[in-house]
Formats: C-alpha cells, sequence, structure tokens
C-alpha cells in the first residue's frame, strides 16, 4: 500500500480529485488531497500575500502533523511548483515524486519564468482586469465531458497571482527517484513538453505518456489509477530486484 499526497493544480483544490479517490483505495492505496490556502473550502482565506511558499508550507504541514512518510507526492500542473518545494524541505517523507502534466522548476524560477514572457504578461493583466491580486481560471480543455464541466462549475476559484511570481527556493535538486507523466492531448502553446523532454534526457527519471488532456483526475480517472499504481509497484519491484531505481520510457 502507497500514501499518494496530491499538490494540486492552480485554481483547483482536494475536491477535483474526488473521482480519484475509491479509485485508489480499491487498489490497496490511501489518496490524500489537500487544499491550498485561498483556493476551495479554503477560499475564504485568501489575500494578497498568499503566495508560492505558502502553498508549499501548506502541504509540508499535512504531511508533518499527519505524520505521513514514505509518500508518492503527486504534482499536478501549478503544484509542480510547490511539490518541488516540499520535496527540498521535507525530503525523508517523500519516497517518490511525480509530476502529472506539471511544472517542473529549478532553483530560483517562479512559474512566469517557465511559461515565458508573453503568457506571464497576459496572465498578470487577467489579474488586473479581474481585482488586481487574483486571476481568474483558464478555461477547461475542450474535450471535458459537459457533465463534468457542471461538476467543477464555479468550484474553482481564483488563484493568488503571487503564487505564480514568486520564484522557489531550493537547496539542491530532489534526489528521490521522479517520473513525468505527459499528457498528450495538448493545447496551443503547450507549456509542459519542456519538462517531459527534460525528464527523458536526465537521469533519475522516468517517463510515461498518456491519452488524455490537461485533467486526467477528471476526464479518466480509472487510467490514471492504473497508471498511478504501475509507477509505484515497478518502481518498488526495480528496488526490490536490483537496490536501484530502473529507468522507465
Amino acid at each position: 500500500m502507497t500514501t499518494f499526497v496530491v499538490a494540486h493544480g492552480a485554481w483547483s483544490a482536494g475536491w477535483a480529485w474526488k473521482h480519484l479517490r475509491p479509485l485508489m483505495e480499491a487498489l490497496g492505496h490511501e489518496l490524500v488531497t489537500p487544499t491550498y490556502t485561498g483556493l476551495g473550502e479554503r477560499s475564504h482565506l485568501a489575500s494578497p500575500q498568499v503566495g508560492l511558499d505558502t502553498h508549499i508550507e501548506d502541504i509540508v504541514n499535512v504531511l508533518v502533523f499527519e505524520n505521513l512518510r514514505d509518500v508518492a507526492l503527486v504534482a499536478h500542473s501549478y503544484g509542480g511548483m510547490v511539490a518541488t518545494g516540499v520535496a527540498d524541505r521535507v525530503p525523508e517523507r517523500i519516497a517518490e515524486l511525480i509530476y502529472l502534466d506539471a511544472f517542473v522548476p529549478r532553483a530560483g524560477q517562479s512559474l512566469f519564468d517557465l511559461v515565458g514572457a508573453e503568457a506571464a504578461s497576459a496572465t498578470r493583466q487577467r489579474a488586473r482586469d479581474f481585482d488586481g491580486w487574483r486571476v481568474p481560471p483558464n478555461p477547461l480543455p475542450p474535450d471535458t465531458p459537459q457533465a463534468e464541466v457542471e461538476w467543477v462549475g464555479d468550484r474553482r476559484q481564483p488563484q493568488p497571482l503571487k503564487a505564480f511570481e514568486m520564484p522557489i527556493e531550493l537547496s539542491a535538486e530532489p534526489r528521490m527517484p521522479r517520473s513525468f507523466v505527459y499528457c498528450t492531448r495538448v493545447p496551443p502553446g503547450d507549456p509542459f513538453r519542456q519538462f517531459f523532454n527534460r525528464a527523458r534526457s536526465e537521469p533519475g527519471w522516468r517517463d510515461f505518456e498518456l491519452d488524455a488532456s490537461h485533467n486526467p483526475h477528471i476526464t479518466i480517472p480509472e487510467t490514471l489509477a492504473r497508471l498511478l499504481d504501475e509507477i509505484v509497484t515497478g518502481a518498488r519491484r526495480a528496488i526490490d530486484d536490483s537496490g536501484s531505481e530502473e529507468r522507465r520510457t
């Protein structure tokens, strides 16, 4: 049994992983889905001061206060920024990092650094047009089923702009095994291919492709559950058999 902890994406929250919970339990795993400060059921705590470091601390505190160890930390989208910071602060609690169509920053980079100047400028303008310090949600991928569009509805909340602007502070690159799952139904200006290419070219990574748009936990949760199970069981077989991580492609 593996405990999976989710670092969710922008505008999202723990509720968005509802479909995946019973599926992971049926596979013998536990799925923990915290919500960042200022989003979801914690949206009443939103303020201009909420930034990336706040969200990192949110997940660190869940690991510490719940005394979770040997976890698989699943980072979705913006959650890659958060999970990378968490792995730097409490590496002893994390067995594996799984980036699901997520940003993978290096020390000193912000999310805006990773999406490029044009996209960053457009996002800042959206915040100015809204309330000056929050960014309204991006549209859902066009292949999202209508029932899921209605379920998501207005549950997604504006994201504090500071979370996108703040550079990450890291003491070193994460040392635990890392996997990157690339969703192949990509939009124009796909920001995640760069990280998939990085995973395929650097040691210490495994890489996987998923025939899905950006939110597979909503659109194809059964397939995603099977893949997450494969990732952790495959990693443990490799470690048990040889004492070292085997790279999968």
